[in-house]
This record gives structure tokens, C-alpha cells and sequence, in this order.
């Protein structure tokens, strides 16, 4: 079963205060970006489609060394959904798993992308895997993330985003990580039902897995991911704390191998 990744690489570095592609912006001494491919490829992930745009003829001369990279141009930036979009003639031959990152995540680790894709594996060939799978994590202070609302099975009902969730929504701990993983035609699918009616005007992934539930598909939303992984990097502020956090990751796997 081949596996594919989308890496969501296309946004400028507007509010680092930075002239390079948000991806690129160093972190440690290398483009985040990296951290994200790397634990791409350690997952055992066969093709990666990283989906460009700001200057996108930097981010593939700083990724050339990277041989099995491919690339899909947005042109313009019309939202995350928008950005997946462009992946579609990659995809169309697909009939299998399509996990979908941002580039800016450099936390991203591996043994989360590995339990994920362990739960799309379907029990026999005559079963039917997910339409999608959202990696969440228990966070005990979510704010500003966006909630995971479950039905009184205990099954995903949908993303409630901290602006519009009511007091009890934002008891709630179980946080989307936009880590997703999708069956390529129920994600094919699913991007031309996606609409633009929100503040942004934009096209969101994080529409299609509602989407896919009211087609009565199967969606789940697995607990797998760590706190740590929802360090994602905006601000110069929030890269000195991704470095830290780096730091002590290295720190503490050196003292294993002591």
C-alpha cells in the first residue's frame, strides 16, 4: 500500500518578520521544513508532495538534495483546502492514504504518523478504511485550538474553532492537530463540496471532515498525537520556544544512549 503526504509549504513568513518563505525560516540551523520531511520519510511515508507558492523557486533550490520530492504550485493563496486542491492530478490514480501537514510544524514526530496510519490499515481486503482520520492530543490548556466535539457514542461530530465554541466547548481538551489522513478518492471528493462562506473567504481542510460525516462516511478522530506537537511556529516568540523544546528533545535522547 503506497502512502502519500502532503505538506502544506506555499505561505509567506509575514509575521516573522522574515522576506523567506515561512518554511525556510531556520530553526536550529535548518528550515523547518526539514524537521517535517524528515519525520516524514523515517514513517516510511513513499511520496511526498510538498504544495509551494511564495517563492517557490527558493524553496526548491534549498530542497534540491531531497530526490524524491514533488511539488504542486498555488498560485494563489486561497486557503488550506485551496491547497490541496492542487494535488489533485497527483492524487487521481491514488487508491490509497493521503496524510495531509503543515510545513511549519517541526515537531511533527514519528511515531504519531506511524499510529495513525496503523489505524487506516484496514482488518481484510473486503474492509472499507476511513474517509479520513484527524490526529488529536489532550492538551490541558487548548486556547486558541480548535476543539473535538464527540456525539454521546463517543465518536467525532465535529471541529468547534475557540471563537465560536460556547463556555462548555471550551472545557473541552481534546484539540485538533491538523494532522490528517484521508482515503485518496473520499478526499478527492470531499474538496469539491468545500465552499468559501467564512470570514476568510477561503477554503478550509478542516471542512472536509464534516463533510465526509454527513455522507455518512467513517471519520475518526484518534487521541494519538503529543502535547508538544501542536508547537507550531507563527511568531519569533514561538520559534524561541519550538528551539528549547528541540533542544531538550536532543538532550534527553542523548541521555538514553548514555
Amino acid at each position: 500500500m503506497q502512502k502519500i503526504a502532503i505538506v502544506m509549504a506555499a505561505g509567506k513568513g509575514t509575521r516573522m518578520k522574515s522576506e523567506l518563505p515561512k518554511v525556510l525560516f531556520p530553526v536550529c540551523g535548518r528550515p523547518m521544513i526539514e524537521f517535517v520531511l524528515d519525520a516524514l520519510e523515517q514513517a516510511g511515508i513513499d511520496r511526498v508532495i510538498a504544495v509551494i507558492g511564495y517563492r517557490s523557486d527558493l524553496v526548491r533550490q534549498t530542497l534540491a538534495h531531497r530526490k524524491n520530492l514533488e511539488y504542486a504550485e498555488q498560485t494563489e493563496q486561497l486557503g488550506t483546502g485551496h491547497a490541496v486542491m492542487m494535488c489533485r492530478e497527483q492524487l487521481q490514480s491514488h487508491n490509497g492514504p493521503v496524510m495531509v501537514v503543515a510545513g511549519d510544524c517541526p515537531m511533527i514526530q514519528v511515531d504519531s504518523i506511524r499510529k495513525m496510519f496503523e489505524s487506516y490499515t484496514p482488518a481484510s481486503p473486503s474492509t472499507q478504511p476511513p474517509a479520513c482520520i484527524l490526529g488529536t492530543a489532550h492538551k490541558e490548556n487548548p486556547q486558541g485550538l480548535g476543539r473535538i466535539v464527540r456525539d454521546a457514542a463517543g465518536e467525532f461530530a465535529g471541529i468547534v474553532e475557540e471563537k465560536d465554541a460556547t463556555e462548555e466547548q471550551k472545557k473541552i481538551t481534546e484539540v485538533n492537530m491538523s494532522y490528517y489522513i484521508f482515503h485518496s478518492p473520499d478526499l478527492l471528493d470531499a474538496l469539491t463540496h468545500l465552499k468559501t462562506d467564512n470570514s476568510q473567504g477561503e477554503y478550509y481542510i478542516t471542512d472536509t471532515p464534516l463533510v465526509l460525516k454527513k455522507q455518512d462516511k467513517k471519520v475518526l478522530a484518534l487521541p494519538v498525537l503529543k502535547p508538544i506537537e501542536s508547537l507550531g511556529i507563527n511568531t519569533i516568540d514561538e520559534l524561541k520556544v519550538v528551539e528549547e523544546a528541540i533542544g531538550n528533545c536532543v538532550r534527553q535522547s542523548e541521555q538514553r544512549k548514555d
